[in-house]
C-alpha cells in the first residue's frame, strides 16, 4: 500500500469524525475510510471545487503540498478530467468529465449498497479507482470489477490500484453492456449519472441483487440515487430514490447542450403569451429541491434552462427535445410571470401541471418516488410501484 494509507492527518482525522457524525459513514464502513485514503488516488494536478469562490481551481501536490492534502481530506468534489481529456492546461475545461465524488456521497451510496460478505460487485466508472479499492478492502479484490469507458482512466485507474496493492480488475468497455464475463452479481453501483438504465445490469444479476444508480431526466442536470432490487425471475428491478446527488453523466447519454436560436427566432411578443400566479420560489425551490425533479418525471422529452435573475426577473426556458416546441416563463418579484409557448407541445402547461401535480400529492420528497425496470423501458412511480408511469 501507498505510504498515505499509513498517515492519520489532522483534515482526514476530521473528515472522518464529521461523516460518522452525521451518519454518512457507518461503522463497518470505516474501517475501509481509515485504510483506503482517497489522497491514494488522486493524480497531481487536480480541481477542487472552492466553496468560497465557487469554481474549480487548480492544486498541484508537487508546488502546494499542504493544499492538495487539504482538498483531497476534505468533503468536496474533485475533478480529474476534463473536456473527455482533449484538455491539456491548468485553467478549468468546459466540460467536467471524470471526478473524485465528495466522500459523504461516496459512504451514502456504499451504505446505500449493503454489501454482505462474499458479494460479487460490479462497478461501473472507475474514474480514480477509490470506490472500487474501498469495495476491494470489504469483499476482496478477487470480488470486484469495475468498468471505464475512457481508455486512458481505465490506465491509470488500474496503475494507482495495484500500486495501492490492490488487484482490481478494471476493463476498459462501455458500462451500459455490463460484464457478463464474471457475473452474475450480487451488488452493481454506478459513479455516472445515467438517464436510462440498462436492462443488461438485470440479467447479469442474481436474484435479489441490489443496484445503485444515480438517476435522473434530462429536464435538469441533477439526479437521485435509486436503490434497486432485481425481481426473483430477474425480469425486472424496482425501488425507491434514497436522495438527491449530482454527478458527471454517461457519455452515451450525456446531452448535448441546446441551441437557443434553433428554437426561437425573432421576438417573444409575437408568440401566445399568457400569464401564471405560480411564484418562482415555489417552481424552482432550492437546488436540490424535489419538486425540479418531480416535473422531470411528469415533462418527458424536455430540457430547463434557468436563466440569470437581473432587475427583479428570471426567465425559465424550457425546450422540447423531440420537435421544436419551447416555452419561457419570465418570473417577477411580487408579481405575476408572464409566460411565451410555441410549438406543438404548450411546454409551460405542462409543467406547470406537472408542479401542481406534486403540491397535491403533498410535496413529496424523493424517498417517495421510485422506479422500476424493465426489458421494455423505464416507469417512475410515486408510493405505488404498480401505479406507475413511462419515463
Amino acid at each position: 500500500m501507498t505510504s498515505d494509507a499509513h498517515q492519520e492527518r489532522p483534515g482526514r482525522t476530521e473528515l472522518g469524525r464529521v461523516l460518522m457524525a452525521g451518519g454518512v459513514l457507518s461503522s463497518d464502513w470505516a474501517p475501509s475510510f481509515v485504510a483506503v485514503p482517497r489522497s491514494s488516488f488522486l493524480p497531481d494536478l487536480i480541481w477542487p471545487f472552492d466553496m468560497e469562490s465557487g469554481q474549480s481551481v487548480p492544486v498541484s501536490r508537487s508546488e502546494e503540498p499542504d493544499s492538495w492534502y487539504a482538498y483531497a481530506d476534505a468533503d468536496t468534489p474533485v475533478v480529474t478530467q476534463w473536456d473527455d481529456g482533449r484538455h491539456d492546461g491548468t485553467a478549468p475545461g468546459v466540460v467536467a468529465t471524470s471526478s473524485a465524488s465528495m466522500p459523504s456521497v461516496v459512504f451514502r451510496m456504499l451504505h446505500d449498497l449493503d454489501v454482505r460478505p462474499g458479494d460479487r460487485v460490479m462497478e461501473i466508472g472507475a474514474g480514480t479507482g477509490w470506490n472500487a479499492a474501498l469495495l476491494a478492502h470489504r469483499l476482496g479484490p478477487e470480488n470486484v470489477v469495475t468498468l471505464e469507458l475512457d481508455s486512458v482512466v481505465a490506465a491509470e485507474a488500474r496503475t494507482v490500484l495495484a500500486a495501492f496493492g490492490s488487484n482490481v480488475r478494471v476493463i476498459n468497455r462501455d458500462g451500459a453492456t455490463g460484464y457478463p464475463e464474471e457475473g452474475p452479481y450480487d451488488r452493481i453501483i454506478a459513479t455516472c449519472g445515467f438517464r436510462s438504465i440498462p436492462f443488461a445490469w438485470v440479467e447479469q444479476s442474481r436474484p435479489g441483487a441490489v443496484m445503485v444508480v444515480p438517476w435522473g431526466t434530462h429536464y435538469g442536470n441533477g439526479d437521485a440515487v435509486g436503490c434497486l432490487v432485481v425481481a426473483d425471475d430477474r425480469a425486472s428491478a424496482t425501488g425507491a430514490f434514497t436522495g438527491p446527488v449530482e454527478f458527471m453523466k454517461a457519455r452515451a447519454q450525456r446531452l448535448s447542450p441546446v441551441v437557443h436560436s434553433e428554437y426561437v427566432n425573432g421576438t417573444l411578443a409575437v408568440r401566445d403569451k399568457s400569464s401564471t400566479t405560480v411564484s418562482e420560489d415555489a417552481f424552482m425551490g432550492e437546488r436540490f429541491s424535489p419538486q425540479r425533479f418531480a416535473v422531470g418525471l411528469r415533462v418527458r422529452d424536455c430540457v430547463h434552462v434557468v436563466a440569470e435573475k437581473r432587475e427583479g426577473r428570471r426567465p425559465v426556458w424550457l425546450y422540447g427535445l423531440t420537435d421544436r416546441s419551447w416555452a419561457c416563463v419570465q418570473f417577477h418579484d411580487g408579481q405575476d410571470a408572464d409566460v411565451w409557448q410555441s410549438g406543438p407541445r404548450r411546454l409551460w402547461d405542462e409543467a406547470e401541471a406537472a408542479y401542481q401535480w406534486w403540491n397535491e400529492k403533498g410535496k413529496p420528497d424523493y424517498d417517495r418516488f421510485g422506479l422500476s425496470v424493465t426489458a421494455d423501458g423505464q416507469q417512475a412511480w410515486l408510493d405505488d410501484p404498480a401505479d406507475c408511469w413511462p419515463v
